[in-house]
C-alpha cells in the first residue's frame, strides 16, 4: 500500500509563497516518489488555484480544507465542492478538530459533506480524534467510534475514504501520542471500519508529526501515512518526513 503524506497549511501561505513552495517541491521531491506514495496538499483558500496550477503536471493531490453541504446557493462565505472539483480538486479535508471547535461543525453536517464529496468523485479525508479531557477520562475509544459511526456508517462504501486520526491534544502542541497509544487507536479504527463494511480506506496519523518521529510512527501497523500541519509548511521538513 502507498503511504500518504498530507499537508494541511491551515491559514498559511500567500499565492506567492505557495508558488515558491511548489517550485521547490518539484525540484527536490525524489524521482519516482509519487509513483510509490501519495502526496496531498490542502492549501489556504486564496492559494488553492495557484497550487492546483503549479502542481497540475505532477501526481500531487490538491484539495480545499472544507466545503459546504450544498453545491451552490445563497451561502455567502462558504466553499463549493463542485467549484473546487471544477478548479482541479481531487480530495477534500473534512471534520478537522478546528472546524468542529471554532465553527461548530457537527456529525449531521459532516455526513452530508462526505456524501456530497463522494457524489462528485472526490476523496474525503475525514478527521477524528479526542480532546485531552476525553483522553484523561478514558473516552478515546468511545469518542472515535462515535465520530465514525455517526458520520460515515451510511455513506457509499464502494468509494475510497481516508480517515485521519488526530488526537486534539497533540495538534500544534508539540505533544505526540506514544507508539502504544497510536497503535491501539489505529487498530481500533481499522477494526471498526472493517465492521462497518469498508474495504477502500486508509488511516493517517496527525498530531505534531515531525522528521524526528515520522519513522517510528510510520512503522506502526495501520498507520498508512500522516496528516501534517506545521512541519508541512517548509519543503525541507515535509520531505524529511516523507523520506523517513
Amino acid at each position: 500500500m502507498k503511504k500518504i503524506f498530507a499537508a494541511n497549511w491551515k491559514l498559511q501561505k500567500t499565492p506567492t509563497e505557495a508558488t515558491a513552495f511548489c517550485d521547490q517541491l518539484k525540484k527536490q521531491i525524489p524521482s519516482g516518489f509519487l509513483d510509490r506514495h501519495e502526496v496531498f496538499i490542502f492549501p489556504q483558500n486564496f492559494s488553492f488555484a495557484t497550487v492546483v496550477d503549479q502542481l497540475k503536471s505532477t501526481k500531487v493531490v490538491v484539495g480545499p480544507q472544507h466545503v459546504h453541504t450544498e453545491k451552490s446557493g445563497a451561502y455567502t462565505g462558504e466553499n463549493s465542492a463542485e467549484i473546487a472539483k471544477n478548479m482541479g480538486a481531487k480530495a477534500v479535508l473534512l471534520g478537522h478538530s478546528e472546524r468542529r471547535q471554532y465553527f461548530n461543525e457537527n456529525s449531521v453536517a459532516l455526513n452530508k459533506k462526505i456524501k456530497l464529496v463522494q457524489e462528485l468523485g472526490l476523496i474525503p479525508v475525514y478527521c477524528i480524534g479526542e480532546t485531552l479531557a476525553e483522553r484523561e477520562a478514558n473516552q478515546t475509544q468511545i469518542v472515535c467510534e462515535k465520530q465514525l459511526t455517526e458520520v460515515i456508517a451510511d455513506i457509499d462504501k464502494s468509494k475510497r475514504i481516508v480517515i485521519a486520526y488526530e488526537p486534539v491534544w497533540a495538534i500544534g502542541t508539540g505533544k505526540v501520542a506514544t507508539v502504544e497509544q497510536v497503535k491501539e487507536v489505529h487498530l481500533q479504527i481499522y477494526n471498526k471500519m472493517k465492521s462497518l463494511g469498508f474495504n477502500q480506506f486508509e488511516i493517517l496519523y496527525g498530531g505534531s508529526v515531525k522528521p524526528d518521529n515520522a519513522k517510528q510512527l510510520g512503522e506502526i501497523p495501520h498507520v498508512d501515512g500522516f496528516l501534517i500541519g506545521g512541519a508541512s509548511l517548509e519543503v525541507d521538513s515535509f520531505l524529511k518526513i516523507c523520506n523517513a
